[in-house]
């Protein structure tokens, strides 16, 4: 997310990381040089079974409100691609989970557990990020960081490929990320230095599929 996922010299940095790309090596650390590329791996439709909220690769939606808020104009003309596969799409929901999906694997990525990350990415997207966290430790680098909150979360882009839906998401957060080196020495971040990051994030599922999960197949930094 460095300059870009700076969740990676990289993204996955400080990517995948870029959902997992996304400027993580300034801001998390490392980048993996893959920023910009967009991944299309293969797509495992988890036996086709409903998952339940609470199994390890789902990440929880909040629940929806009484009424739903005035739908957005600039965000429905984004959506116009994925909803003419899927008219049940519904964006409040994808947000809420995407959101979570985002701290998830900024947090996890910067403490290098790949387990907690392995799955929310895709294959491709978890070995760049799984290289960068190996990268990070043979050079005997520890990352701290702390997720200050998002500022923002906007679906800018979605399309539809032999029925696997991608949604491209805007994420704007604030971070404080500190990276030492062997000896504690900080090398990059400040411990009282709040740092506002943009990552570009892509998340793909099955339209036909029963499943509802969405996995992380892409992380870029704004143009």
């Amino acid at each position: 997310m460095g300059d870009g996922f700076q969740f990676l010299d990289i993204l996955l940095l400080g990517a995948i990381a870029g959902f997992i790309a996304l400027r993580l090596r300034a801001v998390l650390g490392q980048r993996t040089g893959h920023e910009q590329k967009r991944r299309r791996p293969p797509f495992a439709d988890k036996d086709g079974k409903e998952v339940e909220a609470g199994d390890d690769n789902v990440v929880a939606l909040p629940p929806r409100g009484d009424a739903a808020p005035p739908a957005d104009p600039a965000q429905e003309a984004a959506l116009a691609p994925l909803r003419a596969a899927d008219p049940n799409f519904d964006a409040a929901e994808f947000l809420g989970g995407a959101k979570a999906a985002y701290e998830m694997v900024v947090t996890a990525f910067a403490a290098g557990d790949k387990e907690a990350l392995r799955p929310l990415l895709s294959r491709e997207v978890f070995a760049d990020f799984a290289g960068a966290i190996d990268e990070r430790a043979k050079r005997n680098e520890t990352v701290e960081t702390t997720f200050v909150g998002l500022r923002g979360a906007t679906i800018i882009e979605s399309q539809v490929n032999n029925r696997i839906g991608e949604v491209t998401v805007k994420f704007e957060s604030e971070l404080i990320s500190v990276t030492k080196d062997a000896q504690s020495h900080v090398i990059s971040g400040h411990a009282n230095s709040v740092e506002q990051v943009t990552d570009i994030w892509t998340f793909a599922r099955d339209t036909k599929s029963r499943d509802p999960n969405w996995t992380l197949i892409a992380t870029s930094a704004p143009n």
